[in-house]
């Protein structure tokens, strides 16, 4: 068996009980030698590995320790890999206000689509998030339903879409681009965020990449910030 292959499938054994929660938030990975005796292979490769695992923002190596794992807080500039609760300083409640439903592209996506998504059509949802009881950001979703059959409601994990993603299908979310403008709310935003119909809000539009070949996620946010500002930090 090749070396990449083997570092590969090291690799994707950890991260997956990583992301099942086998090995929690906060404890420590198997020793280098440990993985190198389950897995009949060389320090070498174990390390490449784990270096992988660093890279991904799953672990964080600590000397004299060993790699423990921590939470993936990598930037994705305005909004993490953590999705919207990971932008802000606060306790995020999530309410699904629209069910997944299979449906046609929504014109209002500001980014093309691929050729494969344009032929399919696309599961479409909306959450709005709450801080401290009060309605803070409205958001819809939509995703290709060539690229993943559509999600129940039941299914999602403390209402967010990312943590089922790596939880239950072992996808991540790798990379964003995001358009960022102030427009007047509708009236349905208006009703949504508690504001009046004509207020300024921010308004997002962002396209996420997987690590699933041909597998975005395209979202479009309205949110209120006049008390919770959403944090621009960047996470090294």
């Amino acid at each position: 068996m090749k070396a990449t292959k083997k570092y590969y499938q090291i690799h994707e054994f950890i991260k997956k009980r990583i992301q099942t929660g086998t090995y929690p938030v906060g404890t420590y990975l198997p020793s280098e030698n440990d993985i190198c005796e389950k897995f009949e292979t060389t320090r070498t490769t174990a390390r490449k590995a784990l270096d992988e695992l660093l890279k991904e923002g799953f672990i964080e190596k600590e000397q004299g320790k060993g790699s423990k794992v921590i939470e993936r807080r990598k930037s994705l500039g305005l909004l993490t890999v953590k999705g919207f609760s990971g932008a802000t300083d606060y306790e995020v409640q999530t309410i699904l206000t629209k069910k997944p439903k299979i449906t046609h592209w929504d014109p209002i996506i500001a980014f093309p689509l691929t050729k494969e998504e344009r032929e399919s059509k696309c599961v479409y949802f909306q959450r709005v998030r709450r801080i401290n009881n009060k309605p803070v950001v409205l958001e819809n979703n939509w995703y290709a339903l060539d690229a993943m059959d559509i999600i129940k409601p039941h299914d999602f994990v403390q209402g967010s879409f990312f943590k089922t993603l790596s939880q239950k299908y072992f996808i991540e979310v790798m990379g964003a681009e995001q358009e960022l403008k102030s427009i007047s709310a509708s009236k349905e935003v208006a009703e949504n965020l508690g504001v009046t119909e004509g207020d300024s809000i921010l308004h997002i539009s962002v396209r996420f990449r997987t690590s699933k070949p041909g597998f975005n996620l395209y979202g479009d946010l309205y949110c209120n910030t006049i008390e919770y500002p959403i944090r621009n930090s960047y996470f090294l």
